[in-house]
């Protein structure tokens, strides 16, 4: 059975998701890295304000670290947009590692992706949640953020951060140092704590930077949870 596309969805349908989607473009990529914080377990009671810091600290990290390394890692080939689409110099691709392999069953678990470090290190791409998102993004008129070509390569850049802060010990002190989450103190001697999701918003801020989007790829993720619930919908109509 072929999967309805967004566009195909009835009027009344498609309005109500552009509607929940407009509200999601309303925020701030802060906003929606402290709703993803938020809803991460051991965050529950922490203060929002705190959250918002430690959120736009991992994402500016992650930016600036595309800046200053952008062949950190290389999963994918080099990103080729920059952000209005225009053709950019792509860096000279080295060995690729992580491996990549393309599968489906993306959409069922809401993932563009998934790095795995063991046994050897492997990038699995959603192809089916690929081209869910391209759908999202020409449906909501998003190209001005995500330029046709950059969402595959976002992805993989987004896989190639997990990838360089799960083998670099040093990267993943830096990245603790910058969120500044305070564990323990010793007298005058501090220990800086993890902060689970921070290396998630700090692949997203390094993924849109690398690729010169408009917005991170975290809008596009919320966005795809929408497009999803829109499309289950209107299959139960037809049930």
């Amino acid at each position: 059975m072929t999967r309805p596309t967004l566009l195909s969805l009835p009027a009344a349908h498609l309005a109500a998701f552009r509607a929940t989607c407009a509200g999601l473009a309303a925020l701030d990529d802060a906003d929606l890295g402290t709703r993803l914080l938020a809803n991460t377990p051991t965050h529950e009671s922490r203060d929002r304000a705190l959250l918002r810091t430690w959120a736009t600290a991992a994402m500016s990290f992650g930016a600036e670290l595309a800046l200053r390394e952008p062949e950190v890692v290389t999963a994918g080939a080099p990103c080729a947009y920059g952000p209005s689409g225009a053709a950019v110099a792509a860096a000279p691709p080295g060995p690729r590692v992580p491996r990549v392999i393309e599968r489906q069953g993306g959409i069922e678990r809401l993932l563009f992706a998934r790095y795995v470090s063991r046994p050897v290190p492997v990038v699995e791409l959603y192809a089916d949640t690929l081209t869910l998102g391209e759908e999202v993004v020409e449906a909501l008129g998003w190209r001005e953020w995500f330029p046709r070509g950059t969402l595959r390569e976002a992805v993989l850049a987004h896989e190639d951060a997990h990838h360089a802060l799960h083998h670099d010990k040093a990267l993943r002190r830096a990245l603790r140092e910058r969120v500044g989450h305070t564990a323990l103190r010793l007298g005058r001697r501090r220990v800086t704590g993890h902060v689970v999701g921070a290396d998630e918003l700090a692949a997203h801020g390094y993924a849109a930077a690398r690729c010169g989007l408009g917005r991170t790829p975290l809008l596009l993720t919320a966005a795809l949870a929408g497009a999803v619930r829109a499309l289950d919908a209107r299959a139960l109509e037809e049930d």
